[in-house]
C-alpha cells in the first residue's frame, strides 16, 4: 500500500505553519516531494551494502522488501533498444536458448566494448556465442553478442514515480484544495513505513527553502532520531 501523498503534505503543513514559519505552496511540496522519495530509495542500496556485512541481517532483508514494488521481472530487450528512462539500474540479463535453457548476459565494459567485441571475435575461446552471450550499454541504447538471436530478456529495478499532489483553485477563497480524482494525482510509491522519513526530509528542504534555520534544525534532529532508533 502507498504512501498517501495528501497525508504527507497536511503534516508538513501543520509542521511548517506552526509559529507562522511559512507556507509551503503545492508546487514547491510536489518538488520536495520528489527529492525526498528519491533520497529515501537511494539510500536503500547504500544501506544493504552496509547491513549484509552483519551477522544479523533482518534490517537488510526488511529494506529488501521494500525495493521489490519497483522489480520488474523478465522484460523483452532486443539488440539496439533505447533502454527505458525509469530504469534505475539493471539488475540480469539473460537468454532464453533455443534448446529451452536460460544463459546469463555478461556485461562488457561500457568504454571500449566495441574494442573488447572486436578483439574477442577474433579469438574463439573468447568470443561470444549463443552459449556465452554478452552485452554492453553505449549510452542509452543496449547491445547484445550476438545479435542475430532472439529472446533476450532483463530484470531490472525502476525509478518511483514522481508523486504529485493535485490540487482545484477553489474561486472564493483562492485555495488549492485537494482533488485525488486528476489524471496526474500520484502517491508515494514507498513502503507505509516511511510516511515519517518523507515528512522529515520535505521539511528539511522547506526550511532551506523558507529560509527557517528552526524548522531546518528540528527536521534534521528528528531525523538523526529515527536513524538511530532504525540502527538499534
Amino acid at each position: 500500500m502507498a504512501v498517501s501523498i495528501d497525508k504527507v503534505y497536511q503534516k508538513v503543513l501543520a509542521l511548517a505553519n506552526k509559529e507562522q514559519r511559512g507556507y509551503i505552496t503545492p508546487q514547491e511540496f510536489n518538488l520536495f516531494a520528489d527529492q525526498a522519495q528519491m533520497e529515501i530509495f537511494q539510500q536503500y542500496f547504500y544501506d544493504i551494502d552496509q547491513l549484509e556485512r552483519r551477522v544479523n541481517d533482518d534490517m537488510g532483508k526488511f529494506i529488501k522488501s521494500k525495493i521489490e514494488i519497483f522489480k520488474d521481472f523478465a522484460t523483452t530487450i532486443n539488440h539496439n533498444d533505447t533502454l527505458p528512462s525509469n530504469i534505475y539500474f539493471i539488475d540480469s540479463v539473460f537468454l532464453n536458448r533455443s534448446n529451452g535453457k536460460q544463459v546469463p548476459v555478461e556485461k562488457m565494459d561500457r568504454d571500449d566494448s566495441y574494442n573488447i567485441w572486436a578483439a574477442t571475435s577474433k579469438r574463439p575461446l573468447l568470443k561470444s556465442y549463443e552459449s556465452r552471450p554478452t552485452y554492453s550499454i553505449i549510452g542509452n541504447k543496449i547491445l547484445f553478442r550476438p545479435n542475430n538471436i532472439g529472446g533476450y530478456f532483463y530484470n531490472i529495478i525502476r525509478k518511483p514515480i514522481t508523486p504529485n499532489w493535485t490540487y482545484l483553485i477553489d474561486p472564493t477563497t483562492k485555495n488549492a484544495l485537494y482533488n485525488p480524482n486528476a489524471m496526474d494525482h500520484q502517491n508515494f510509491e514507498l513502503h507505509l513505513s516511511e510516511e515519517g522519513n518523507l515528512v522529515i526530509k520535505i521539511l528539511q528542504f522547506a526550511g532551506v527553502s523558507i529560509k527557517d534555520v528552526n524548522l531546518t534544525q528540528y527536521s534534521v534532529g528528528k531525523e538523526v532520531a529515527t536513524e538511530q532508533k532504525q540502527k538499534q
